[in-house]
C-alpha cells in the first residue's frame, strides 16, 4: 500500500483511482497528463524529520513514503540518489554571489539525473506484472532505464534518434537493451514509442506521458533541502527540455511545504537553449503551452532538445507558480559553462547540465538573482556521456594539449616562466 489517493487531470481536473488508469485522461488523447495526489496526513505519520536523522538507507528509497510504491515494495539494487551538493564559494565569488551549491547528478550510477524516474518506472513496470519496458530518449532517459532493468534482469526496448551520441548509445548496448535507432529527431522517436507501447503492451516511461516520473525526479528537491539542514534556497536553476525535471522539482518541493519541512517556495529558474526554446518562448509572451504549435529544436545539448516539450504543462507551472522565470542561452554559452563548471568546482557535466550553469551567469547579468541569495544549480548529466561536447568547450576556451619530445628541455619549453631554476 503506498499514500497515493488519486490522480488528477491537469487540463480538466478530472480525478481517478491509481487502478482506473495507466498513463494519461483519455480525455485529452497523450495530452492529457496526470498529477499524482497523495494524503499527506498519512504521509506525515509514517515519515518524519526524526525519522529521516536515524534513517542509514542513502538513496531515493529513504523517502519511500513519499513516493508512489508500496512500502514493502522490492526496490532494484542500484544506489540512485543522495547525489553531492557541493558549496562552490570561487563559483560564487566569481558572479558576485555569497551562496552557491551544485547539486551533481552525474553521480547517478547510470550517470544521470534520469535513473530517479526510472527507479520509479521499473517499480510500477514490474507492479502491473510488464514483460517489457521501454522509453524513448535522447540518451539519458534510455541509458537509465537500459541500467536499472539490467539490475534486475528486466528486459526493455529503447527508441533514440539515430543522431544521439556514441556514448549514450554504447551505454545502452552494453546493459543488454533492444535499441532502436529512429531516423528522425526525439519527437519522432517519442511518437513511435507510443504507438509501439501501445500495440505490444508494453510498460511505457515515456515523461510527459506517465505520470510517475515526476514522482521520481521530485526526490532531488528532497534531498536538496536536506542536505541544506531543511532550510530550502532561494533560487534553483534547472536546465529543461522535455520539461519533466523541473515539473519535478516543483512538485517535491510543494510536498515539502504540504508537509511543512520548508518554510517557503524557492524560486524555479528554468533553462533553456536557444535552439530548443519552446517553454521560454512559451513564458515571454504569455502563450498557451497546449495550443503552441511546435518548434524546430536544434541544439548541441541533446538531453534538452525539444521541439515540443511532453511535460509542458508542469513545467510551466514550476517557474509561473514560484515567480520564477525562463531564461535562454546560446550554444555557445552552454559549452563555455562546462570548463568553467569544472574549473571552479570539480564538476564535469554535459552540455545540458552545464546550461544550468550558463543560465544562472545569464540570470545574474539580468539582475533575477540577489548576491545574497540561496542559490542551488542542478548538474543533471556527467560530462563523459558526450565527449565531443566537452572537446569542443575546451577548445572555445582556447586550452588545448601540448604535444613534448620525451625529454626535461621539451617540458621546460612548454612550461617556460611556470618552472623556477
Amino acid at each position: 500500500m503506498n499514500h497515493v489517493t488519486h490522480l488528477k487531470c491537469l487540463i480538466c481536473g478530472k480525478t481517478y483511482l491509481p487502478e482506473e488508469i495507466a498513463y494519461v485522461c483519455p480525455d485529452h488523447g497523450y495530452e492529457g497528463i496526470l498529477d499524482v495526489v497523495y494524503d499527506y496526513n498519512a504521509i506525515a505519520a509514517a515519515i518524519s524529520l526524526e525519522s529521516l536523522n536515524n534513517h542509514r538507507d542513502f538513496t531515493i528509497w529513504r523517502y519511500k513514503p513519499l513516493l508512489p510504491v508500496a512500502v514493502d515494495a522490492t526496490v532494484p539494487p542500484l544506489a540512485v540518489g543522495w547525489t553531492p551538493l557541493y558549496e562552490t564559494p570561487r563559483l560564487a565569488a566569481g558572479l558576485g554571489l555569497r551562496h552557491l551549491w551544485v547539486k551533481d547528478d552525474g553521480r547517478n550510477p547510470t550517470a544521470s539525473f534520469k535513473d530517479r524516474a526510472s527507479a520509479i518506472a521499473v517499480v510500477k513496470g514490474r507492479e502491473r506484472g510488464a514483460e517489457i519496458l521501454t522509453t524513448a530518449s535522447t540518451g539519458n532517459a534510455a541509458a537509465a532505464l537500459a541500467g536499472l532493468c539490467a539490475s534486475v534482469g528486466q528486459a526493455n526496448v529503447i527508441f533514440v534518434p539515430a543522431a544521439a551520441p556514441p556514448a549514450k548509445i554504447a551505454q545502452l548496448l552494453a546493459y543488454g537493451s533492444t535499441v532502436l535507432l529512429v531516423d528522425g529527431a526525439y519527437d519522432d522517436a517519442f511518437d513511435l514509442c507510443l504507438q509501439a507501447a501501445d500495440a505490444f503492451g508494453w510498460y511505457n516511461r515515456n515523461t510527459g506521458f506517465n505520470p510517475y516520473m515526476t514522482e521520481g525526479k521530485k526526490t532531488v528537491s528532497f534531498e536538496i533541502c536536506e542536505q541544506l539542514g531543511w532550510q530550502a534556497p532561494d533560487a534553483i536553476f534547472v536546465s529543461v527540455g522535455d520539461g519533466c525535471i523541473i515539473g519535478g522539482v516543483h512538485k517535491g518541493l510543494r510536498d515539502l511545504l504540504a508537509l511543512g519541512w520548508i518554510d517557503h517556495m524557492p524560486r524555479i529558474i528554468g533553462v533553456q537553449a536557444a535552439g530548443s526554446n519552446f517553454l521560454a518562448e512559451a513564458w515571454a509572451k504569455g502563450e498557451d503551452v497546449l495550443s503552441k504549435a511546435p518548434i524546430h529544436a536544434r541544439t548541441l545539448a541533446d538531453s534538452i532538445s525539444a521541439g515540443l516539450p511532453r511535460d509542458r504543462i508542469k513545467a510551466m507551472a514550476a517557474v509561473t507558480e514560484t515567480h520564477g522565470a525562463y531564461v535562454t542561452v546560446s550554444d555557445e554559452e552552454i559549452l563555455a559553462a562546462i570548463p568553467a563548471l569544472a574549473r571552479g568546482c570539480g564538476v564535469f557535466a554535459e552540455p545540458a547540465g552545464a546550461a544550468s550553469y550558463a543560465g544562472l551567469v545569464k540570470a545574474v547579468a539580468q539582475g533575477l538573482v540577489g548576491r545574497d541569495d540561496r542559490i542551488v544549480v542542478i548538474n543533471t548529466g556527467n560530462g563523459l556521456k558526450d565527449v565531443a561536447g566537452a572537446m569542443k568547450s575546451v577548445q572555445i576556451v582556447a586550452t588545448h594539449p601540448h604535444h613534448v619530445a620525451p625529454n626535461l628541455t621539451a617540458v621546460k619549453g612548454v612550461l617556460g616562466g611556470w618552472l623556477v631554476g
